[in-house]
């Protein structure tokens, strides 16, 4: 006895593997775009937990190498650096804080910081420099807060 195949399997079928490239998840070769400054005061930024100029390492982890100078980063802006996958942002005049540049919505790396916001380009999701907060979806949740020290004109991550 063969058994034929209905049109109902074949659509069913064929449903089912759309389903599952609808949930592919994007990733971050998907992002060309080079860090650079935008002509905006904001520029650029990169993820990373947030500090302020004041704090400095008191008694908590070493800080790693430089990994930028305060004058680096825009106030009101911020610098986005892609290879740490952190964004540092200066929401007010010596006020630094980092977050993690990788979205909440699904993992792709932010590309832009402008307008007093971080920018997603795989599907527009947008944080606000001064927490990270979702100033625009799809992203579910802020990015999360990355450790940093500024000593004198030096911030490094922690």
């Amino acid at each position: 006895m063969t058994i034929r195949p209905t049109r109902r399997t074949i659509l069913g079928t064929g449903s089912a593997v759309a389903l599952l490239a609808g949930c592919s998840k994007y990733g971050d070769s998907n992002n060309s775009s080079s860090q650079s400054a935008s002509s905006s005061p904001a520029g650029t930024a990169s993820s990373t937990a947030s500090s302020t100029a004041s704090a400095t390492a008191s008694g908590g982890a070493a800080a790693g190498p430089e990994l930028a100078k305060t004058s680096d980063i825009p106030v009101g802006g911020g610098t986005i650096f892609k290879e740490e996958k952190v964004v540092v942002t200066q929401p007010e005049k010596g006020e630094f804080k980092a977050f993690s540049a990788v979205c909440t919505h699904q993992g792709c790396t932010v590309s832009t910081v402008s307008d007093g916001t971080i920018n997603c380009p795989c599907h527009g999701s947008k944080f606000r420099i001064t927490d990270a907060s979702v100033a625009g979806g799809p992203a579910p949740r802020p990015l999360p807060a990355e450790k940093i020290t500024v000593e004198g004109n030096s911030i490094r991550l922690t």
